[in-house]
């Protein structure tokens, strides 16, 4: 990576794992769909790793896992693109889907940021074109005065278009998609007779949508049957979720330059913690009374790295439990303070039991409940 593609606070993913990605393509024998930049195996590698170091002509590279959950959902999830198909991806805040999107297109278009981020304001013009429109007045309804959105530029280059949290977006613009999708051609008519944009081979759209949105702008009937819906569910092993939570705040750690290293004990403690108040019940076959707010293991990494920044700039460099339940406290009650006596009610409880058997951290963790309030 370059210097300049150092400095940024988070590359895409294209650069962040540019050597992976060439790595890749100079070794891919596999079978390519026309406009693809890897094989679909080779795309499947990208995203759950290699079993061994790939040599090229840079030397020597380890392919690491990006996505940590079911791995037959990565190889359904590349048949669709590779079937010219449009992807969904649905599931709870957190889950890892826009991740997945970025990853996707990575490897198969060599480019994540072609994206259309879906919000209450998205208009048309923000998906497909606008003009120039001081070009416009001086030179009429011409090439040069129109100014791409995503969507026509997925189309013109052949490259995959993002549509992040799509539900965000009203109905009649989402719905903008569907005559694109079908037919692979987008009209300007502007352009009169040369205004027809017959989509490059290689394009394709990945949506996201979060399933606490269903009910804000619901995808229509038509424009639902145009994809393929892959869910993407939360992580069900505390062991896989702790996985996630240090390799995540390591590569944030690096990225930022905190020299710590990950306390693997905390990450167990948050990993656990994130588990048993999203599925409910505790390790020991205790039932929970689960938060409304999202449990999710990006909510659990962002925990753990403030955690970590306030004991690299404010203390010792260790890992306080005062401070983990604080920030722990921050990120579940900011939506529901209803949910402040659930978390009071595990501690005492769950957190309590696991104090009494295990001892050491648990013990921290359980008296660090005064600043549950």
């Amino acid at each position: 990576m370059s210097e300049q593609n150092k400095k940024m606070m988070r590359p895409p993913v294209e650069l962040a794992y540019e050597e992976e990605l060439k790595a890749l393509a100079e070794n891919d024998e596999g079978k390519k769909p026309i406009g693809w930049k890897l094989s679909p195996k080779a795309v499947r590698t990208f995203i759950l790793g290699s079993k061994a170091p790939i040599r090229y002509s840079g030397g020597e590279v380890e392919i690491k896992k990006k996505y940590f959950g079911n791995d037959a959902l990565i190889e359904r999830c590349i048949v669709t693109l590779a079937g010219n198909r449009g992807l969904m991806l649905v599931g709870e805040p957190g889950t890892a889907k826009s991740m997945l999107s970025e990853l996707l297109s990575a490897a198969v278009s060599g480019v994540s940021t072609n994206t259309i981020q879906g919000t209450a304001g998205t208009t048309e013009d923000m998906i497909k074109y606008s003009w120039n429109y001081a070009m416009l007045l001086d030179r009429g309804p011409v090439r040069e005065a129109l100014v791409p959105s995503p969507l026509y530029v997925g189309m013109e280059k052949g490259i995959i278009t993002r549509f992040e949290e799509i539900t965000r977006t009203p109905a009649q613009i989402q719905d903008s998609l569907i005559s694109v999708l079908s037919d692979k051609v987008l009209n300007v008519p502007e352009l009169g007779d040369g205004g027809l944009l017959f989509a490059a081979q290689g394009f394709n759209v990945i949506g996201t949508a979060n399933t606490r949105d269903k009910g804000v702008n619901e995808m229509s009937s038509a424009l639902k049957r145009r994809f393929n819906f892959e869910t993407v569910l939360p992580v069900r092993e505390a062991a896989l979720e702790k996985q996630i939570i240090i390799q995540e705040v390591e590569k944030l750690a690096k990225e930022n330059s905190i020299e710590l290293e990950v306390d693997e004990k905390a990450a167990e403690v948050l990993a656990s913690t994130y588990h048993e108040l999203r599925e409910g019940i505790s390790s020991m076959g205790h039932r929970i009374d689960k938060p409304n707010a999202v449990m999710s293991t990006a909510e659990a990494v962002s925990v753990y790295y403030q955690t970590m920044m306030s004991a690299y700039y404010y203390g010792d460099g260790s890992i306080k439990m005062d401070a983990l339940v604080s920030n722990f406290l921050g990120a579940v009650v900011k939506e529901n303070s209803d949910d402040l006596p659930k978390v009071r009610s595990y501690f005492q409880s769950v957190i309590k039991d696991k104090s009494s058997r295990d001892g050491g951290i648990w013990t921290e963790y359980y008296e660090a409940r005064k600043y549950l309030g």
